[in-house]
Order: C-alpha cells, then sequence, then structure tokens
C-alpha cells in the first residue's frame, strides 16, 4: 500500500490550492453583482458560467418561448417547469429557484417541483435544502407509476435517458454524498438502482453507488456493483461515467482517462477528473487526488457534479487535517 502523507502536507497542499480555485478574479462592477448565483465552499464568488455564443443565442430564444408560454398560462405546472429549466440552463440559479418556488406554492403536491428545485439548491451549494426538497419528493412518487421525463437538452439520438423516480432518488443520493452522509447516500442511490432501467442510468447510478460504498469501506459490494458493467453497452450520453466504471474494473487505467480529458469539455473533464481524483483518494493516495481536484476546480463550469464533489471534498480534507 502506498505510504500516506501526512496529514499536516495534506493542509497546506490544499489550502495553497483553493484561496482561488479558478483563478477567477474577484473584481466586479455592479451589474456583474447583480448575477452572483453562489459562494462556493471556498467562499468564492460565482457567476452564470460561460457559454458559446451560439448555445447561448439559442438558449435565449428558448428561454424567450419558455417565458411567453408561462405569461400565457401562469398557473400550469407544465409551463413553471419548463420557464425554471430554460432560466437555469443559461446560468440564472436563483431564478430558476425562485420560478421552482412559485410552482410549489400553485402545486404543493407535484413532485416535479421539488425535484427541480432540490437540484438547483444543489447547484447553488444549498445541500441542506435540496435534500429537504428531494426527500419530499421521494414522498410523493411512493406507490406513483414512474414516468419518463422529457430532455431539455437532448442527447445525440434525441431519447431521454432518465425517469421522474430516478431523478429523484439521483440527485437526492447526490445531495448526500456532497453533504458527507455517505450512509443516506447508499440508501438514495440503492433506491434509484431499482429504476435505472436503461445503460445510461445504469452507468450513472453504478459510478456513484461504487464511490458511496468504497467510501464506506464496503469494497466487496462495490464489487458486486461492476458486474453488470461491460465495454459494449450501449450508452448515448454517459460516456464518462462508463469509462469510470470501466476504470474501477481494471479495463482502463487512470492514466489513460487523465490524458483522455486534456481534449474534453469542461464537464466532461471535471466528471472523469473528479472520478479519477476519488479513486486515488479511498487508494490511499491523497496527493494525487488532491492535486487532481485541483486541476478540476479550475475548469469554468462549476455547476458541474464533478466540480462541486471535487470543491465539497478538498473542503472536508482541509477541514480534517486542519
Amino acid at each position: 500500500m502506498p505510504a500516506r502523507v501526512p496529514i499536516a502536507f495534506i493542509a497546506v497542499l490544499i489550502l495553497a490550492g483553493c484561496s482561488d480555485p479558478g483563478q477567477r478574479s474577484a473584481a466586479r462592477d455592479a451589474e456583474s453583482q447583480s448575477q452572483l448565483q453562489a459562494i462556493s465552499l471556498f467562499g468564492e464568488a460565482l457567476f452564470p458560467p460561460p457559454l458559446p455564443d451560439s448555445v447561448r443565442l439559442d438558449w435565449e430564444r428558448k428561454l424567450v418561448e419558455a417565458r411567453a408560454d408561462y405569461e400565457r398560462h401562469p398557473d400550469d405546472a407544465e409551463a413553471i417547469i419548463w420557464y425554471g429549466r430554460r432560466t437555469a440552463y443559461l446560468g440564472d440559479y436563483r431564478r430558476a429557484i425562485a420560478i421552482y418556488s412559485e410552482g410549489i406554492e400553485k402545486h404543493p403536491d407535484d413532485p416535479r417541483m421539488y425535484r427541480h428545485r432540490g437540484h438547483r439548491f444543489i447547484t447553488v451549494r444549498e445541500f441542506g435544502r435540496a435534500i429537504a426538497d428531494l426527500e419530499r419528493a421521494a414522498q410523493l412518487i411512493e406507490g406513483t407509476a414512474d414516468e419518463v421525463e422529457p430532455d431539455g437538452l437532448p442527447n445525440a439520438r434525441n431519447i431521454p435517458t432518465s425517469t421522474l423516480h430516478s431523478n429523484i432518488w439521483y440527485h437526492l443520493g447526490l445531495a448526500y454524498y456532497l453533504s458527507g452522509d455517505f450512509r443516506s447516500t447508499l440508501r438514495a442511490y440503492r433506491e434509484c438502482l431499482k429504476v435505472s432501467n436503461n445503460p445510461d442510468m445504469l452507468v450513472a447510478t453504478s459510478h456513484w453507488l461504487y464511490m458511496t460504498l468504497r467510501r464506506l469501506d464496503r469494497d466487496a459490494e462495490a464489487a458486486a456493483v461492476l458486474e453488470p458493467i461491460h465495454s459494449e453497452m450501449d450508452v448515448i450520453e454517459n460516456h464518462s461515467y462508463h469509462r469510470l466504471l470501466l476504470m474501477y474494473r481494471g479495463e482502463l487505467s487512470p492514466e489513460a482517462l487523465l490524458e483522455q480529458i486534456s481534449t474534453a469539455d469542461a464537464i466532461e473533464n471535471a466528471t472523469i477528473g473528479y472520478g479519477v481524483g476519488n479513486w486515488y483518494l479511498y487508494n490511499d493516495q491523497p496527493k494525487q487526488a488532491i492535486e487532481i481536484y485541483r486541476t478540476v476546480l479550475r475548469g469554468s463550469q462549476w455547476a458541474a457534479f464533478g466540480y462541486i464533489a471535487a470543491e465539497a471534498d478538498l473542503r472536508r480534507l482541509a477541514n480534517e487535517s486542519a
């Protein structure tokens, strides 16, 4: 087993790189300050992530359409949800949360409102509020039939891969994971696995479930999670999770995955970077894990789950080492 790095060194390594994780300037004018969305776990002000002009213009057009539909039908649950989703895609997460809050006032028994607001509470680092919303959503779907959740950002085949139930359990598990409550995380992802009925949801859920079990030192159960995973799975969009699972199986090396992300987009960098860093962490190589986490935090997509998880782990390690 590799030698453990001294705790004092871990604290220095973390804090030296995280006083300003993305090296983004704190100097913002009044207009920019109005766009403040969240405060990172290291105290950094977070603003809407950058978007390519072509993407931004398309999403702005769709937001105008969603807002017009909402204004015509302000009490319609679907109109409220899509107005919130389109708003969030452009990085205005606080406004999206307010829209879903209005939806909850109008439709207090609609689990979709809590599912979407809970997701965005995760984005803005309010994990306790996310857990409350997603636990409420889980209560509301108890005994109900599952339903496919339409994609706001369709994949290459235009085939939705998630459902209402799977998204509720998936995001609930993530909120607990980011909070460091791995036993509650395990419960949520066990439930999510029951409704992960296609390759994309299976690899996404299995990824977080595997990591949770490793954090709990339940290595035999973690190995069992990998049994259905194979290289020929028909994955449509969750390729990063699939590759990470193949790494956990020993079919890909951590070094190979890190090489791949050099040409990947920022979200894929965060996903794979966090998975590889986490692998080093629970294999007693914290120095390597911390270096990779810090690399993830130099990216721009701070709303990506891998980015938030790297931030949460670094903050946790810093607290434990203090």
